[in-house]
C-alpha cells in the first residue's frame, strides 16, 4: 500500500507527539524547577520574627539524571532568594554504600549562604550512602543541626531551629532534641521524613520543615500521588497537620527516588514566609527557573 507525502507527516507528527509525551516527564518536567513562596502563620512566633524568611533545600539526590550542573544552579538561585537562614532537610545523594557522590556533591553545598546561618541534617539516602562521611561534611561547613539546637536572636527575642535524625536510620525521639529547648520559645524542627511528626513525645512543635516525600513526583489530577513514601498519606506536600496538632511543612524536593519521573509535581525551591500566628490560610506562588 502506498502511502501519500500528506500521510507519511501525519503518522510522523503522531509518533512525535506520542515520544514527547512519553519523555517529558523523564526528561523535562524534572528540570523545571520553581521557586515556591509561602506564607506560614505559626504559633508562638516572637514579633521581631515576622516576615523571618527560611529557604528550605531538600532531596536533591545527585547522581543519575540530577546531574551537579543542577545542584550548582539550586544553590546559586537559593542563595539570590535573600534569605534570613537555610534550611536543607537531607537525602543529598542517591549512591549506597559510596562516598564518591558524597565527596562531590558537598563542596557545592557549602556555598550556601544565608546572614543568620545554613543549616542541614541527613535523610535515609545519606546514611545509605555513608553515615560517618556525611556526618563529617555537616560539621566541615558548619551546617551541622543533626541532633543539636540553635538560637536565632533578633532585637532581644529568640526563635529555635532544632534538627532531628531521620526516622528511619538515626531517630533518637524528638524529646532528646527539644529538651534542650526553653519550654516557652518558639522552635522550628528539621527533620527529613514527616512521619517523625507522628512519633512520641511530649515537647511542642511549632513548625517542622521536611522532605523525603517529594510530593509523589506524579500527582494525578483529581486523584492526587499514587505513591507516597509515608506512612501517613496526608503528608504529600506542603503545609499539613500532624495529628498532635504541629504545623508540618513538607517540600517537593528537587531529585528522584523510586522512579525517575515528575508529572504535574514540580522540583521546588521552597520560601517559607513567617508570620505570627492567624486564621489565615498559607498561599503560594510560583515562579520558574
Amino acid at each position: 500500500m502506498r502511502i501519500t507525502r500528506r500521510q507519511f507527516l501525519k503518522h510522523a507528527f503522531s509518533l512525535g507527539s506520542i515520544g514527547l509525551l512519553a519523555s517529558y516527564p523523564i526528561f523535562i518536567e524534572r528540570y523545571i524547577v520553581l521557586t515556591n513562596i509561602y506564607r506560614i502563620s505559626m504559633p508562638n512566633l516572637p514579633k521581631a520574627f515576622s516576615g523571618f524568611r527560611i529557604v528550605q533545600l531538600s532531596d536533591l539526590h545527585y547522581g543519575l539524571l540530577v546531574p551537579l550542573e543542577l545542584i550548582h544552579h539550586v544553590v546559586e538561585r537559593a542563595n539570590r532568594l535573600k534569605p534570613n537562614i537555610i534550611v536543607c532537610t537531607g537525602d543529598y545523594v542517591h549512591e549506597r554504600n559510596s562516598t564518591t557522590q558524597i565527596d562531590q556533591i558537598w563542596p557545592i553545598l557549602s556555598k550556601l549562604s544565608a546572614p543568620s546561618g545554613v543549616y542541614s541534617v541527613l535523610g535515609n539516602h545519606d546514611h545509605w550512602a555513608d553515615t560517618e562521611r556525611s556526618d563529617y561534611w555537616l560539621k566541615k561547613t558548619r551546617q551541622d543541626l543533626r541532633h543539636k539546637v540553635f538560637p536565632i536572636r533578633r532585637d532581644g527575642q529568640k526563635l529555635w531551629i532544632a534538627g532531628a535524625g531521620d526516622l528511619y536510620e538515626d531517630h533518637k525521639g524528638l524529646d532528646f532534641v527539644l529538651g534542650q529547648i526553653p519550654d516557652a520559645d518558639c522552635r522550628i524542627v528539621l527533620a527529613h521524613n514527616p512521619d517523625s511528626a507522628d512519633t512520641t513525645f511530649s515537647k511542642r512543635i511549632d513548625l517542622m520543615i521536611s522532605g523525603h516525600t517529594h510530593g509523589g513526583q506524579v500527582n494525578i489530577p483529581f486523584v492526587g500521588p499514587p505513591v507516597l513514601p509515608v506512612h501517613n498519606k496526608n503528608y504529600s506536600s506542603g503545609l499539613k497537620r500532624s495529628p498532635q496538632g504541629c504545623n508540618v511543612f513538607i517540600s517537593k524536593g528537587i531529585g528522584w527516588a523510586i522512579c525517575p519521573v515528575r508529572f504535574n509535581c514540580l522540583p521546588e525551591i521552597a520560601v517559607l514566609e513567617l508570620v505570627p500566628d492567624t486564621t489565615e490560610m498559607p498561599h503560594s506562588t510560583n515562579q520558574k527557573a
